[in-house]
């Protein structure tokens, strides 16, 4: 059994999906660096510790609270009728979906979809979120056979965690503050940033170092055969293995 001897499903994208990517992409950066602009990048997160949240550990708490933000600034855009982003639909993905929020975009009379996944990473704590699972191998591939402009927008957002004593209670308000951000498509990281940890299911599709991304502008179908490398590369998957997700997922031809 051979790999290159396979009868695939080749998916073959958009003629605008390059510009369509580099369109969702700006506009995500324009929206978070807006909202630090102004201000609006404060999460307080009020306890009845004394001595507030345990710092050490703030990371481990970070994610759920970093993407909850990014929600809410989403959906105050969304409702902006008219607003400059062209942001016309916000909605919150499901708990073991691949992505954690679903934006729609118009550009010119189409609607652009972004399946975004937020992670979060601590400026203080130099190896936090650092190289982040991304998604399941399957899934993705799947995905990307399934419809060729199927766009996966990892949105990274670091952060910093100070405290403030509280002037009403006397208590400790720890108070996160979204400081950077960047927004890559899945299918435009380099070669050399991705990494395949085969230890989970199917494997999962992680990032190197979040913080430093190359881009490598390709095709829907190069991408997928990148997903293979990967898969294949690892010595805990043979072709057998590969040809038996293929099978269920059908990427290839009957």
């Amino acid at each position: 059994m051979q790999y290159d001897k396979m009868n695939f499903k080749i998916p073959k994208e958009s003629n605008t999906y390059n510009d369509d990517s580099k369109f969702v992409i700006s506009s995500l950066e324009s929206i978070v660096k807006s909202a630090i602009e102004k201000g609006n990048n404060k999460i307080v997160i009020n306890t009845n510790l004394k001595h507030g949240l345990p710092m050490q550990n703030i990371n481990k708490i970070a994610g759920p609270i970093v993407e909850a933000w990014a929600y809410e600034v989403f959906c105050d855009i969304k409702d902006d009728i008219g607003n400059r982003f062209s942001l016309i639909n916000v909605e919150s993905c499901p708990r073991l979906d691949m992505a954690d929020i679903l934006l729609q975009f118009k550009k010119s009379n189409t609607a652009i979809t972004a399946n975004v996944d937020v992670k979060s990473t601590a400026e203080d704590i130099e190896s936090a979120g650092k190289g982040p699972n991304i998604t399941s191998y399957s899934r993705i591939r799947t995905a990307y056979v399934e419809d060729p402009d199927f766009m996966f927008v990892v949105l990274s957002l670091k952060h910093r965690v100070y405290s403030e004593k509280n002037s009403t209670n006397k208590l400790i308000d720890s108070i996160m503050e979204i400081v950077k951000y960047n927004a890559y498509d899945l299918k435009f990281i380099s070669d050399a940033d991705i990494n395949y940890n085969p230890a989970l299911g199917t494997g999962q599709i992680q990032i190197k170092d979040i913080h430093y991304v190359e881009y490598e502008e390709r095709t829907t179908w190069e991408f997928c055969r990148l997903l293979d490398k990967k898969y294949l590369a690892s010595s805990r998957r043979t072709v057998e293995d590969w040809y038996r997700e293929a099978t269920k997922n059908r990427w290839i031809k009957e």
